[in-house]
């Protein structure tokens, strides 16, 4: 039931526009606190940590993560520092079974060694 109540949330939420008459919060906008938020995704010890916390059990939070898919489009895609591994991790965060077993050092631990992996091909490249 909480998986139809995110995808709801997710469909009829606009993301922000970025503007120039937008609101701040704390000297930043609404766009630069998700796309901050976002990008931390990419970091497999900080989906440990929301784990941890239990954010990733919270069907309010899950709706926020399915509501962050819309920085898969143009134009948003563009912003990201590191698309890849924020991509992957925002979309394995959309099923139940990751968030449960994010908890896991192990898989954590496999995350990071293919993250590097990945870095170190791209690199040779």
């Amino acid at each position: 039931m909480a998986a139809d109540a995110s995808k709801d949330i997710a469909v009829n939420v606009s993301p922000p526009a970025p503007s120039t008459d937008e609101p701040m919060y704390g000297g930043y906008s609404r766009f630069e606190i998700e796309l901050e938020f976002v990008q931390s995704l990419a970091n497999p010890y900080y989906l440990n940590h929301l784990a941890s916390q239990k954010l990733l059990t919270q069907p309010a939070f899950v709706a926020y993560l399915a509501y962050l898919r819309y920085w898969t489009r143009p134009p948003y895609l563009k912003y990201l520092t590191y698309p890849g591994p924020t991509l992957k991790h925002l979309e394995l965060l959309q099923e139940e079974r990751f968030r449960q077993d994010i908890m896991s050092p192990d898989l954590v631990q496999k995350l990071a060694e293919e993250e590097m992996k990945a870095a170190v091909q791209w690199h040779r490249e």
